[in-house]
C-alpha cells in the first residue's frame, strides 16, 4: 500500500520496527545455536548465520518468491526459541520450511511437539523426545596451499568453527617465499579485494608459526614435497588434506600426502584425472565413501551439473555444448610473456582469450548417461571473479521457457539440489551481484531461450571462488563419515522427480 496520511505511514514504520525487534531477537539464538550445537540455521536457503538484524529481515522478504504468505521473524523466532531447548546436534535447519509446515497443520499440535517429531524422523534411530545428542570429536583439517582457494577455504571452516565442529583447522602448508612470508600471509587472509574483509581477528605469532584467527590456532609449515611434513609432531592426526595447488592430479602424485605421518586421506581442488573419483556434492558425493583421495572436479562442472541433472531427469539431452564465460584466473599473465599453454601469455587485463576447459569431459563423470553427449570451451575475460556458463542443449522432448524456468526455480526452492542451485529474474542482473554466492551456480531465468521446441540455451552464473568453495566444503564434510540433521525432516527426501 502508498501511505496517504501521517497515521499510515506511523503504523508502517511501527511494523517495521516490531520487526526488527524480532530479528534483533533472533541473531543471538541463532548465533549460540551455531557456537554451541553446531547448528546452521536459513530461511529457504538463504543462510542467517553471522547475518546482521536487517539481513535476517531481507531474507525473510525474499521468501515471497516462494510462498503466497511471507514467512515472519515472529514466525521463525518463536521456532528458534524451541530448537534452543532441543539439543539438536549437528544440525542443518531451514526456519522457513518448518513455518510453512507448522501452519499446515490442522490437529492443533504443540509447536514444541512439532519440532521434536521433525527431529525424530530426522534422526532416524533416536528416541522421540530426546534432549541431547553425542558430538563426534573434531576432524582435522590441513590446507596444502594458501592461494585464492585455500584462503576461501581457511574463511569457510573457520566461520564453520565452534565447539562442536566437525571440522578443525589444524594447518596450512606453503612455500617460504622469505623472513616476512607469515605475516604477508596473514595479511592475505586479513584483506581480500575481491571478497572483502575477514570477519573476525587474526593474531600472528612468529614465533611459533601460528596465526590465531577467531580462536582458532593455526600451525603453519613450510615444505617443498608433501611427503616430507611430519603432522603427528605437531599433535595433528588422521587428517584429511586439501589440496588446493592443483599441482598434482592424478592418484600417484596426490598419494605423496598419504606418505606424510598423520595424514589420513586427500582432497583435490581441482578435477582429477584417471579413476579419481570427481565429485559434485549433491550429485555423487556418495562416490566418497572410504575412498582415500577425491576430487572436488572444477567450479565450472559444479556450476553446471545440478542444472544439467534437473533437466535431464526430466527431458533427456541428447546433446550439449557449454561455452564458458571465465573470469582471469591466476596462472595467466598480467602483460604479454610467455606460458605453456597456447595463448594465455596474453595480457590477461587487455584480452578475451578463448582456451580450452575439461568441464564438459568433468560432467560426463558426474553424469554417466550424457558420456559422449557434450562438448564445451571457454573464454577467459578481464574480470577478477565470477563467471557465466552458457548451456546449449538439445532435449529429448519439447519444451518451453516458463516450462523449463519452473523446473529451474523449483529445484532451487524444494529439492535435493537446494543447496547447489540458485534461481534468479531480474533484468538488470549482471556478474559482480553474483559475487559471494554459496550456490554453485545461479540460473538467470530471464536469460532462458527456449521456444515450445527441443533446442534450449541456459545461462548459468557462478562464483567461480565462493560458490566452489563452499562445494568443496560440502565434499569435505562427506569425508568426516555423516551427514548433519536436516530439518524438516523430508527436505532430503524431497525427490526431484517429483517436480514433474
Amino acid at each position: 500500500m502508498t501511505p496517504t496520511s501521517a497515521a499510515e505511514r506511523l503504523a508502517l514504520q511501527r511494523a517495521w520496527t516490531d520487526q526488527l525487534a524480532a530479528a534483533e531477537a533472533m541473531v543471538p539464538l541463532i548465533g549460540r545455536l551455531h557456537r554451541r550445537d553446531d547448528v546452521v540455521t536459513s530461511v529457504h536457503g538463504n543462510p542467517l548465520v553471522g547475518q546482521s538484524p536487517v539481513a535476517v529481515l531481507k531474507a525473510h522478504r525474499a521468501t515471497r518468491r516462494i510462498d503466497e504468505t511471507e514467512v515472519g521473524v515472529h514466525e521463525t523466532l518463536a521456532i528458534l526459541v524451541e530448537l534452543d531447548t532441543l539439543g539438536l546436534g549437528s544440525a542443518s535447519v531451514d526456519l522457513a520450511e518448518l513455518a510453512v509446515r507448522f501452519r499446515a497443520d490442522r490437529i492443533g499440535t504443540a509447536l514444541r511437539d512439532f519440532l521434536q517429531d521433525e527431529l525424530f524422523l530426522a534422526r532416524g534411530t533416536a528416541a522421540r523426545g530426546s534432549d541431547t545428542v553425542p558430538h563426534p570429536a573434531p576432524r582435522d583439517v590441513v590446507l596444502y596451499g594458501f592461494g585464492r582457494i585455500g584462503r576461501m577455504m581457511a574463511r569457510i571452516l573457520l566461520e564453520r568453527a565452534g565447539e562442536h565442529a566437525p571440522l578443525t583447522l589444524r594447518a596450512v602448508v606453503v612455500k617460504r617465499r622469505g623472513p616476512d612470508d607469515l605475516r604477508k600471509r596473514a595479511s592475505l587472509l586479513r584483506r581480500d579485494s575481491i571478497h572483502g574483509p575477514f570477519a573476525g581477528s587474526i593474531t600472528v605469532d612468529p614465533e611459533h608459526d601460528t596465526l590465531l584467527a577467531n580462536g582458532t590456532s593455526i600451525q603453519f609449515l613450510s615444505a617443498d614435497s608433501p611427503s616430507e611434513v611430519d603432522y603427528r609432531a605437531y599433535g595433528i592426526d588422521d587428517a584429511i588434506i586439501v589440496d588446493t595447488t592443483g599441482r598434482w592430479r592424478d592418484a600417484d602424485g596426490l598419494a605423496q600426502h598419504l606418505r606424510a605421518p598423520g595424514a589420513s586421506r586427500v582432497l583435490l581442488t581441482a578435477p582429477g584425472s584417471g579413476d579419481l573419483p570427481n565429485v559434485v556434492h549433491g550429485i555423487n558425493h556418495d562416490a566418497v565413501a572410504d575412498a582415500p583421495i577425491v576430487s572436488a572436479a572444477s567450479c565450472t562442472t559444479n556450476a553446471i551439473v545440478p542444472v544439467l541433472r534437473a533437466v535431464s531427469d526430466r527431458y533427456g539431452v541428447r546433446h550439449g555444448h557449454v561455452e564458458t564465460v571465465h573470469s582471469a584466473t591466476n596462472d595467466q599473465n598480467l602483460v604479454d610473456n610467455y606460458h605453456p599453454a597456447e595463448r594465455r601469455g596474453r595480457a590477461a587485463p587487455l584480452n578475451l582469450v578463448i582456451t580450452a576447459t575439461g568441464a564438459a569431459r568433468a560432467a560426463e563423470k558426474a553424469l554417466p548417461e550424457l558420456r559422449g553427449r557434450l562438448t564445451g570451451n571457454a573464454v577467459r575475460v578481464p574480470t577478477p571473479n565470477v563467471s557465466l556458463a552458457i548451456l546449449h542443449l538439445t532435449l529429448d522432448r519439447p519444451t518451453t521457457r516458463d516450462e523449463v524456468n519452473e523446473l529451474l526455480r523449483q529445484a532451487s526452492l524444494t529439492s535435493p539440489l537446494r543447496r547447489q542451485i540458485d534461481y534468479v529474474e531480474s533484468p538488470e542482473i549482471v556478474s559482480t551481484d553474483i559475487l559471494g554466492s554459496r550456490r554453485a551456480g545461479v540460473v538467470d531465468g530471464l536469460a532462458t531461450i527456449a521456444d515450445g521446441s527441443e533446442h534450449v540455451v541456459l545461462y548459468v552464473w557462478y562464483d567461480n571462488e565462493s560458490g566452489y568453495s563452499r562445494q568443496v566444503f560440502r565434499v569435505l564434510q562427506e569425508m568426516t563419515g555423516g551427514r548433519a540433521v536436516s530439518l524438516p525432516a523430508s527436505a532430503e527426501r524431497f525427490a526431484l522427480r517429483s517436480l514433474h
